[in-house]
Protein backbone atom coordinates (compact mmCIF):
# COMPACT_ATOMS: atom_id res chain seq x y z
CA UNK A 1 0.00 0.00 0.00
CA UNK A 2 2.88 2.35 0.66
CA UNK A 3 4.05 2.10 -2.90
CA UNK A 4 0.56 2.77 -4.18
CA UNK A 5 0.37 5.92 -2.11
CA UNK A 6 3.74 7.11 -3.35
CA UNK A 7 2.78 6.55 -6.95
CA UNK A 8 -0.32 8.70 -6.86
CA UNK A 9 1.45 11.26 -4.71
CA UNK A 10 4.35 11.59 -7.15
CA UNK A 11 2.05 12.77 -9.90
CA UNK A 12 0.51 15.25 -7.50
CA UNK A 13 3.89 16.50 -6.35
CA UNK A 14 4.92 17.22 -9.95
CA UNK A 15 1.79 19.32 -10.33
CA UNK A 16 2.59 21.11 -7.10
CA UNK A 17 6.05 22.08 -8.23
CA UNK A 18 4.52 23.65 -11.33
CA UNK A 19 2.95 26.21 -9.05
CA UNK A 20 6.34 27.64 -8.13
CA UNK A 21 7.50 28.26 -11.66
CA UNK A 22 4.26 30.01 -12.47
CA UNK A 23 4.91 32.79 -9.99
CA UNK A 24 6.88 34.78 -12.49
CA UNK A 25 4.05 35.69 -14.88
CA UNK A 26 2.43 37.74 -12.14
CA UNK A 27 5.26 40.24 -12.60
CA UNK A 28 4.74 40.67 -16.32
CA UNK A 29 4.30 44.15 -17.79
CA UNK A 30 0.56 43.50 -17.74
CA UNK A 31 0.70 44.01 -13.99
CA UNK A 32 3.51 46.58 -13.99
CA UNK A 33 1.04 49.35 -13.22
CA UNK A 34 2.37 52.83 -12.47
CA UNK A 35 0.79 53.17 -9.03
CA UNK A 36 3.92 54.60 -7.36
CA UNK A 37 2.43 58.11 -7.46
CA UNK A 38 -1.07 59.52 -7.80
CA UNK A 39 0.40 62.48 -9.68
CA UNK A 40 2.14 60.23 -12.23
CA UNK A 41 -0.86 57.92 -12.47
CA UNK A 42 -2.96 60.90 -13.59
CA UNK A 43 -0.59 61.16 -16.58
CA UNK A 44 -0.79 57.39 -17.25
CA UNK A 45 2.77 57.08 -15.98
CA UNK A 46 4.27 59.35 -18.63
CA UNK A 47 6.89 61.94 -17.69
CA UNK A 48 10.35 60.37 -17.60
CA UNK A 49 11.57 63.70 -19.02
CA UNK A 50 9.77 65.74 -16.33
CA UNK A 51 8.77 63.62 -13.30
CA UNK A 52 6.24 64.80 -10.75
CA UNK A 53 7.68 66.90 -7.92
CA UNK A 54 6.40 64.57 -5.18
CA UNK A 55 9.51 62.41 -4.70
CA UNK A 56 8.24 59.66 -7.02
CA UNK A 57 10.98 60.53 -9.51
CA UNK A 58 13.05 58.05 -7.49
CA UNK A 59 11.17 55.45 -9.51
CA UNK A 60 10.17 57.33 -12.67
CA UNK A 61 13.59 58.95 -13.18
CA UNK A 62 16.12 59.34 -10.33
CA UNK A 63 17.59 62.42 -12.01
CA UNK A 64 14.29 64.23 -11.42
CA UNK A 65 15.02 64.69 -7.72
CA UNK A 66 17.39 67.50 -8.68
CA UNK A 67 14.54 69.43 -10.31
CA UNK A 68 13.23 70.44 -6.87
CA UNK A 69 15.88 71.70 -4.45
CA UNK A 70 13.64 71.50 -1.38
CA UNK A 71 13.12 69.02 1.41
CA UNK A 72 9.92 67.06 0.96
CA UNK A 73 8.04 64.13 2.37
CA UNK A 74 5.28 62.34 0.48
CA UNK A 75 3.09 59.35 1.21
CA UNK A 76 0.09 57.63 -0.25
CA UNK A 77 -1.16 54.56 -2.00
CA UNK A 78 -3.36 53.05 -4.66
CA UNK A 79 -6.28 50.66 -4.45
CA UNK A 80 -6.51 48.08 -7.24
CA UNK A 81 -9.79 46.28 -7.98
CA UNK A 82 -9.36 43.66 -10.74
CA UNK A 83 -12.49 42.08 -12.19
CA UNK A 84 -12.94 39.41 -14.82
CA UNK A 85 -13.84 35.83 -15.64
CA UNK A 86 -13.02 32.80 -17.74
CA UNK A 87 -15.61 31.35 -20.14
CA UNK A 88 -15.20 27.78 -21.37
CA UNK A 89 -15.65 27.62 -25.14
CA UNK A 90 -17.18 24.13 -25.04
CA UNK A 91 -19.58 24.38 -22.08
CA UNK A 92 -19.99 28.18 -21.81
CA UNK A 93 -19.32 27.73 -18.08
CA UNK A 94 -18.20 31.05 -16.56
CA UNK A 95 -15.71 31.20 -13.65
CA UNK A 96 -15.52 34.73 -12.19
CA UNK A 97 -12.58 36.26 -10.37
CA UNK A 98 -13.15 36.87 -6.68
CA UNK A 99 -14.22 40.47 -6.04
CA UNK A 100 -11.30 41.77 -4.00
CA UNK A 101 -9.45 45.06 -3.67
CA UNK A 102 -5.71 45.37 -3.02
CA UNK A 103 -3.53 48.23 -1.76
CA UNK A 104 -0.08 49.35 -2.96
CA UNK A 105 1.71 51.93 -0.77
CA UNK A 106 4.37 54.53 -1.57
CA UNK A 107 6.50 56.76 0.64
CA UNK A 108 9.26 59.24 -0.29
CA UNK A 109 11.65 61.60 1.46
CA UNK A 110 14.29 63.84 -0.13
CA UNK A 111 16.46 66.77 0.89
CA UNK A 112 19.14 68.91 -0.83
CA UNK A 113 22.81 68.79 0.11
CA UNK A 114 24.41 71.95 -1.17
CA UNK A 115 23.26 73.75 -4.30
CA UNK A 116 23.38 70.88 -6.80
CA UNK A 117 22.83 67.58 -4.99
CA UNK A 118 19.64 65.99 -3.65
CA UNK A 119 19.48 62.73 -1.69
CA UNK A 120 16.42 60.73 -0.77
CA UNK A 121 14.89 57.36 -0.07
CA UNK A 122 11.70 55.86 -1.43
CA UNK A 123 9.51 52.84 -0.74
CA UNK A 124 7.26 51.58 -3.51
CA UNK A 125 5.94 48.42 -5.20
CA UNK A 126 6.55 48.40 -8.98
CA UNK A 127 5.83 44.67 -9.42
CA UNK A 128 3.21 42.39 -8.00
CA UNK A 129 -0.49 41.77 -7.75
CA UNK A 130 -2.76 39.13 -6.29
CA UNK A 131 -4.97 37.02 -8.53
CA UNK A 132 -7.72 35.30 -6.60
CA UNK A 133 -10.25 32.80 -7.97
CA UNK A 134 -12.85 30.89 -5.92
CA UNK A 135 -11.81 27.36 -4.93
CA UNK A 136 -14.65 26.13 -7.17
CA UNK A 137 -13.27 27.84 -10.28
CA UNK A 138 -12.57 25.80 -13.39
CA UNK A 139 -8.87 26.61 -13.33
CA UNK A 140 -8.24 25.71 -9.69
CA UNK A 141 -6.02 22.78 -10.71
CA UNK A 142 -3.61 25.25 -12.32
CA UNK A 143 -4.00 27.93 -9.64
CA UNK A 144 -6.76 29.57 -7.64
CA UNK A 145 -4.64 32.06 -5.73
CA UNK A 146 -1.35 33.75 -6.56
CA UNK A 147 0.12 36.53 -4.47
CA UNK A 148 3.51 37.96 -5.42
CA UNK A 149 4.83 41.24 -4.02
CA UNK A 150 8.11 43.05 -4.56
CA UNK A 151 8.74 45.95 -2.18
CA UNK A 152 11.55 48.28 -3.26
CA UNK A 153 13.48 50.49 -0.83
CA UNK A 154 15.58 52.84 -2.95
CA UNK A 155 18.25 55.20 -1.56
CA UNK A 156 18.76 57.79 -4.31
CA UNK A 157 21.13 60.62 -5.18
CA UNK A 158 20.61 63.19 -7.95
CA UNK A 159 23.02 65.82 -9.22
CA UNK A 160 22.41 68.95 -11.26
CA UNK A 161 25.46 69.13 -13.53
CA UNK A 162 24.33 72.45 -15.02
CA UNK A 163 21.12 74.18 -16.05
CA UNK A 164 20.63 71.69 -18.89
CA UNK A 165 21.79 68.32 -17.53
CA UNK A 166 20.66 66.30 -14.48
CA UNK A 167 21.71 62.77 -13.53
CA UNK A 168 20.52 60.36 -10.84
CA UNK A 169 21.34 56.99 -9.31
CA UNK A 170 19.36 54.68 -7.05
CA UNK A 171 20.12 51.40 -5.30
CA UNK A 172 17.08 49.09 -5.34
CA UNK A 173 16.96 46.93 -2.23
CA UNK A 174 14.10 44.57 -2.93
CA UNK A 175 12.18 42.02 -0.91
CA UNK A 176 10.00 39.64 -2.92
CA UNK A 177 7.49 37.32 -1.29
CA UNK A 178 5.11 34.83 -2.84
CA UNK A 179 2.24 32.56 -1.91
CA UNK A 180 0.69 30.32 -4.54
CA UNK A 181 -2.16 27.88 -4.08
CA UNK A 182 -3.87 25.24 -6.19
CA UNK A 183 -6.08 22.19 -5.85
CA UNK A 184 -5.36 18.65 -7.12
CA UNK A 185 -7.94 16.42 -8.82
CA UNK A 186 -7.90 12.84 -7.54
CA UNK A 187 -9.66 11.41 -10.58
CA UNK A 188 -6.68 11.97 -12.90
CA UNK A 189 -4.02 10.47 -10.61
CA UNK A 190 -2.38 7.20 -11.65
CA UNK A 191 -2.94 4.20 -9.35
CA UNK A 192 0.37 2.56 -8.55
CA UNK A 193 0.38 -1.13 -9.35
CA UNK A 194 -2.36 -0.78 -11.95
CA UNK A 195 -1.67 -0.88 -15.70
CA UNK A 196 -0.43 2.41 -17.18
CA UNK A 197 -3.22 4.91 -17.68
CA UNK A 198 -5.48 3.44 -14.99
CA UNK A 199 -6.44 6.35 -12.77
CA UNK A 200 -8.74 6.81 -9.80
CA UNK A 201 -11.29 8.06 -12.30
CA UNK A 202 -11.28 4.60 -13.91
CA UNK A 203 -12.47 3.04 -10.64
CA UNK A 204 -15.33 5.46 -10.16
CA UNK A 205 -13.87 8.62 -8.63
CA UNK A 206 -15.79 11.51 -10.27
CA UNK A 207 -13.92 14.08 -12.33
CA UNK A 208 -13.27 17.25 -10.37
CA UNK A 209 -12.77 15.56 -6.98
CA UNK A 210 -10.49 17.82 -4.94
CA UNK A 211 -8.38 15.87 -2.48
CA UNK A 212 -5.30 18.07 -1.96
CA UNK A 213 -4.65 21.78 -1.45
CA UNK A 214 -1.10 22.83 -2.36
CA UNK A 215 0.35 25.95 -0.72
CA UNK A 216 3.78 27.24 -1.75
CA UNK A 217 5.42 30.13 0.09
CA UNK A 218 8.78 31.81 -0.21
CA UNK A 219 10.66 35.06 0.20
CA UNK A 220 13.96 36.63 -0.82
CA UNK A 221 15.88 39.90 -0.57
CA UNK A 222 18.01 41.06 -3.50
CA UNK A 223 19.32 44.25 -5.10
CA UNK A 224 19.65 46.16 -8.37
CA UNK A 225 20.44 49.65 -9.64
CA UNK A 226 18.40 52.44 -11.19
CA UNK A 227 19.92 55.30 -13.22
CA UNK A 228 18.39 58.27 -14.99
CA UNK A 229 19.23 61.38 -16.99
CA UNK A 230 17.29 64.52 -17.98
CA UNK A 231 18.40 66.95 -20.68
CA UNK A 232 16.63 70.32 -20.71
CA UNK A 233 17.10 71.14 -24.38
CA UNK A 234 15.20 74.43 -24.10
CA UNK A 235 12.90 76.11 -21.62
CA UNK A 236 10.02 74.32 -23.34
CA UNK A 237 11.46 70.87 -24.19
CA UNK A 238 13.06 68.22 -21.98
CA UNK A 239 14.28 64.74 -22.90
CA UNK A 240 14.70 61.99 -20.34
CA UNK A 241 15.71 58.37 -20.01
CA UNK A 242 16.00 55.82 -17.25
CA UNK A 243 17.29 52.29 -16.87
CA UNK A 244 16.29 49.91 -14.08
CA UNK A 245 18.56 46.88 -13.97
CA UNK A 246 17.45 43.28 -13.96
CA UNK A 247 17.50 41.39 -10.68
CA UNK A 248 17.92 37.66 -10.19
CA UNK A 249 15.62 36.53 -7.42
CA UNK A 250 16.75 33.39 -5.61
CA UNK A 251 14.27 31.47 -3.47
CA UNK A 252 16.51 28.97 -1.66
CA UNK A 253 14.18 28.41 1.29
CA UNK A 254 10.74 28.07 -0.27
CA UNK A 255 8.37 25.53 1.23
CA UNK A 256 5.54 23.40 -0.09
CA UNK A 257 2.76 22.42 2.31
CA UNK A 258 -0.09 20.20 1.09
CA UNK A 259 -3.33 19.71 3.02
CA UNK A 260 -5.49 16.66 2.45
CA UNK A 261 -9.10 17.43 1.54
CA UNK A 262 -11.57 14.74 2.67
CA UNK A 263 -13.58 13.26 -0.19
CA UNK A 264 -15.77 10.82 1.80
CA UNK A 265 -15.45 8.30 -1.05
CA UNK A 266 -14.91 4.54 -0.71
CA UNK A 267 -13.64 1.90 -3.14
CA UNK A 268 -16.52 0.49 -5.15
CA UNK A 269 -14.46 -2.53 -6.22
CA UNK A 270 -11.44 -4.24 -4.66
CA UNK A 271 -7.87 -3.50 -5.67
CA UNK A 272 -5.01 -5.95 -5.23
CA UNK A 273 -4.67 -6.29 -1.46
CA UNK A 274 -7.32 -3.62 -0.79
CA UNK A 275 -10.97 -4.69 -0.24
CA UNK A 276 -14.03 -2.88 -1.58
CA UNK A 277 -15.45 -0.39 0.90
CA UNK A 278 -12.01 0.91 1.95
CA UNK A 279 -12.13 4.70 2.45
CA UNK A 280 -10.17 6.34 -0.35
CA UNK A 281 -9.09 9.10 2.06
CA UNK A 282 -7.32 6.49 4.19
CA UNK A 283 -5.81 4.92 1.08
CA UNK A 284 -4.05 8.14 0.01
CA UNK A 285 -3.35 9.61 3.48
CA UNK A 286 0.23 8.25 3.77
CA UNK A 287 1.20 10.35 0.74
CA UNK A 288 0.81 13.46 2.93
CA UNK A 289 3.25 12.27 5.61
CA UNK A 290 6.71 13.74 6.14
CA UNK A 291 9.11 12.42 3.51
CA UNK A 292 6.29 11.40 1.17
CA UNK A 293 5.63 13.22 -2.12
CA UNK A 294 2.80 15.29 -0.63
CA UNK A 295 4.44 15.79 2.74
CA UNK A 296 5.99 19.10 3.82
CA UNK A 297 9.10 19.78 1.79
CA UNK A 298 11.43 22.46 0.49
CA UNK A 299 12.00 23.86 -2.98
CA UNK A 300 14.37 26.37 -4.55
CA UNK A 301 14.67 28.22 -7.83
CA UNK A 302 15.72 31.54 -9.35
CA UNK A 303 13.53 33.98 -11.26
CA UNK A 304 14.48 37.16 -13.16
CA UNK A 305 12.99 40.58 -12.57
CA UNK A 306 13.72 41.98 -16.04
CA UNK A 307 15.47 45.22 -16.80
CA UNK A 308 13.47 48.21 -18.04
CA UNK A 309 14.42 51.07 -20.34
CA UNK A 310 12.25 54.18 -20.70
CA UNK A 311 12.81 57.14 -23.05
CA UNK A 312 10.54 60.17 -23.24
CA UNK A 313 9.96 63.82 -23.99
CA UNK A 314 8.11 66.60 -22.18
CA UNK A 315 6.92 69.74 -23.95
CA UNK A 316 5.61 72.91 -22.35
CA UNK A 317 3.11 73.86 -25.04
CA UNK A 318 1.84 77.00 -23.27
CA UNK A 319 2.22 78.61 -19.87
CA UNK A 320 -0.60 76.35 -18.65
CA UNK A 321 -0.23 73.15 -20.70
CA UNK A 322 2.44 70.44 -20.60
CA UNK A 323 2.37 67.21 -22.60
CA UNK A 324 4.40 64.04 -22.06
CA UNK A 325 5.20 61.00 -24.21
CA UNK A 326 7.17 57.89 -23.11
CA UNK A 327 8.28 54.64 -24.67
CA UNK A 328 9.08 51.66 -22.41
CA UNK A 329 10.92 48.44 -23.25
CA UNK A 330 10.89 45.55 -20.77
CA UNK A 331 13.26 42.60 -21.26
CA UNK A 332 10.80 39.78 -20.49
CA UNK A 333 12.47 37.30 -22.86
CA UNK A 334 14.81 36.58 -19.93
CA UNK A 335 12.01 34.39 -18.66
CA UNK A 336 12.30 31.47 -21.07
CA UNK A 337 12.35 28.58 -18.62
CA UNK A 338 12.63 27.90 -14.89
CA UNK A 339 14.49 25.09 -13.16
CA UNK A 340 12.94 23.83 -9.92
CA UNK A 341 15.04 21.98 -7.33
CA UNK A 342 12.91 20.01 -4.86
CA UNK A 343 13.47 18.03 -1.70
CA UNK A 344 11.53 15.09 -3.10
CA UNK A 345 12.63 14.20 -6.67
CA UNK A 346 12.19 14.65 -9.52
CA UNK A 347 13.43 18.18 -10.21
CA UNK A 348 11.52 20.00 -12.93
CA UNK A 349 12.15 22.27 -15.92
CA UNK A 350 9.30 24.48 -17.14
CA UNK A 351 9.25 26.28 -20.48
CA UNK A 352 7.46 29.68 -20.56
CA UNK A 353 8.89 31.45 -23.63
CA UNK A 354 8.02 35.01 -22.61
CA UNK A 355 8.67 37.81 -25.06
CA UNK A 356 9.93 41.37 -24.65
CA UNK A 357 7.26 44.05 -24.36
CA UNK A 358 6.85 47.57 -25.71
CA UNK A 359 4.63 50.21 -24.15
CA UNK A 360 3.65 53.75 -25.14
CA UNK A 361 2.37 56.34 -22.66
CA UNK A 362 1.00 59.83 -23.23
CA UNK A 363 -0.19 62.38 -20.70
CA UNK A 364 -1.03 66.04 -20.30
CA UNK A 365 -1.64 68.47 -17.49
CA UNK A 366 -3.36 71.84 -17.37
CA UNK A 367 -2.61 74.39 -14.66
CA UNK A 368 -5.60 76.28 -13.33
CA UNK A 369 -5.49 79.22 -10.95
CA UNK A 370 -5.58 76.91 -7.90
CA UNK A 371 -5.28 73.33 -9.17
CA UNK A 372 -3.66 71.13 -11.81
CA UNK A 373 -5.76 68.67 -13.80
CA UNK A 374 -4.30 65.68 -15.65
CA UNK A 375 -5.27 63.04 -18.19
CA UNK A 376 -3.47 60.29 -20.03
CA UNK A 377 -3.57 56.93 -21.77
CA UNK A 378 -1.19 54.10 -22.54
CA UNK A 379 -1.12 50.97 -24.67
CA UNK A 380 1.13 47.92 -24.58
CA UNK A 381 1.33 44.28 -25.55
CA UNK A 382 1.50 41.14 -23.46
CA UNK A 383 4.63 39.32 -22.30
CA UNK A 384 3.09 35.85 -22.06
CA UNK A 385 2.69 33.91 -25.33
CA UNK A 386 -0.69 32.42 -26.25
CA UNK A 387 0.18 29.02 -24.80
CA UNK A 388 1.07 30.49 -21.37
CA UNK A 389 -2.20 32.31 -20.58
CA UNK A 390 -3.62 30.66 -17.44
CA UNK A 391 -5.51 31.60 -14.24
CA UNK A 392 -2.18 32.72 -12.76
CA UNK A 393 -2.04 35.66 -15.19
CA UNK A 394 -4.90 36.22 -17.62
CA UNK A 395 -2.72 38.70 -19.48
CA UNK A 396 -3.34 40.32 -22.86
CA UNK A 397 -2.63 43.53 -24.73
CA UNK A 398 -4.53 46.44 -23.26
CA UNK A 399 -4.94 50.17 -22.92
CA UNK A 400 -5.44 52.35 -19.85
CA UNK A 401 -7.07 55.75 -19.49
CA UNK A 402 -6.42 58.02 -16.53
CA UNK A 403 -7.37 61.29 -14.94
CA UNK A 404 -5.99 63.19 -11.97
CA UNK A 405 -6.01 66.36 -9.90
CA UNK A 406 -3.57 68.23 -7.67
CA UNK A 407 -4.99 70.60 -5.08
CA UNK A 408 -2.53 72.73 -3.05
CA UNK A 409 -3.55 73.66 0.49
CA UNK A 410 -0.83 76.30 0.77
CA UNK A 411 2.69 76.92 -0.52
CA UNK A 412 3.99 73.90 1.45
CA UNK A 413 1.42 71.14 1.05
CA UNK A 414 -0.80 69.57 -1.59
CA UNK A 415 -2.86 66.47 -2.26
CA UNK A 416 -2.82 64.41 -5.46
CA UNK A 417 -5.66 62.13 -6.53
CA UNK A 418 -6.00 59.95 -9.64
CA UNK A 419 -8.14 57.30 -11.31
CA UNK A 420 -7.15 54.64 -13.86
CA UNK A 421 -9.36 52.31 -15.88
CA UNK A 422 -7.68 49.23 -17.35
CA UNK A 423 -9.37 47.74 -20.42
CA UNK A 424 -7.80 44.45 -21.47
CA UNK A 425 -8.50 42.65 -24.72
CA UNK A 426 -10.25 39.29 -24.48
CA UNK A 427 -7.70 36.51 -24.88
CA UNK A 428 -7.81 32.77 -25.43
CA UNK A 429 -6.21 30.70 -22.68
CA UNK A 430 -6.46 27.52 -20.72
CA UNK A 431 -7.54 26.24 -17.32
CA UNK A 432 -5.72 22.91 -17.64
CA UNK A 433 -2.05 22.11 -16.92
CA UNK A 434 0.25 22.58 -19.89
CA UNK A 435 2.97 20.07 -19.11
CA UNK A 436 6.56 20.64 -20.18
CA UNK A 437 5.61 21.77 -23.71
CA UNK A 438 2.33 23.71 -23.56
CA UNK A 439 0.63 24.52 -26.86
CA UNK A 440 -2.33 26.63 -27.93
CA UNK A 441 -4.21 23.37 -28.64
CA UNK A 442 -4.77 23.21 -24.87
CA UNK A 443 -6.55 26.57 -24.79
CA UNK A 444 -10.15 25.86 -23.83
CA UNK A 445 -11.76 29.26 -23.40
CA UNK A 446 -11.48 33.04 -23.14
CA UNK A 447 -10.32 35.35 -20.35
CA UNK A 448 -12.09 38.67 -19.85
CA UNK A 449 -10.44 41.27 -17.61
CA UNK A 450 -10.66 44.91 -16.50
CA UNK A 451 -9.64 46.88 -13.42
CA UNK A 452 -10.30 50.13 -11.56
CA UNK A 453 -7.54 51.94 -9.66
CA UNK A 454 -7.81 54.90 -7.29
CA UNK A 455 -4.71 56.69 -6.00
CA UNK A 456 -4.06 59.47 -3.50
CA UNK A 457 -0.95 61.00 -1.94
CA UNK A 458 -0.06 63.92 0.28
CA UNK A 459 3.08 66.05 -0.21
CA UNK A 460 4.68 68.47 2.21
CA UNK A 461 7.66 70.70 1.36
CA UNK A 462 9.86 72.39 3.92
Amino acid sequence: MTRRHSGSGSAIAIAAFGLLCSAAPVWAQGYGLYEQSACAMGRAGAGVAAPCDDGSSMYFNPAGLALDMKTLVSGGGTTLSPRGNFQDKNTNLVSPLSDKTYFAPNLYFSTPIGDRTVVGVGLFAPYGLSVDWPTTSQGRYVSYQSSVHSIYVQPTVAYKVNDHLLVGFGLDITHTSLELRKRVDLSVQQITGAPPGVTFGAIGVPAGTDFADVDLTGGSTHAGVHVGVIVKATDQVSIGGRYMSRQTVSFPGSSIATTQIPTGLVLQAPLPGVPAGTPIDALVAPAFAAGAPLGPQGASTTLPLPDQFVLGVAVKATDQVRVFADYQYTHWSLLDQIDIQTTVPPNQIYVLNFGDTNGFRMGAEYSLERAIVRAGFDVHGAAAPDESVTPLLPEASRFEITGGLTWPFDQHSAIHVAYMYVDQSDRAGRTVPGGLTPTTALNNGTYHYYANLFGASFVYRF
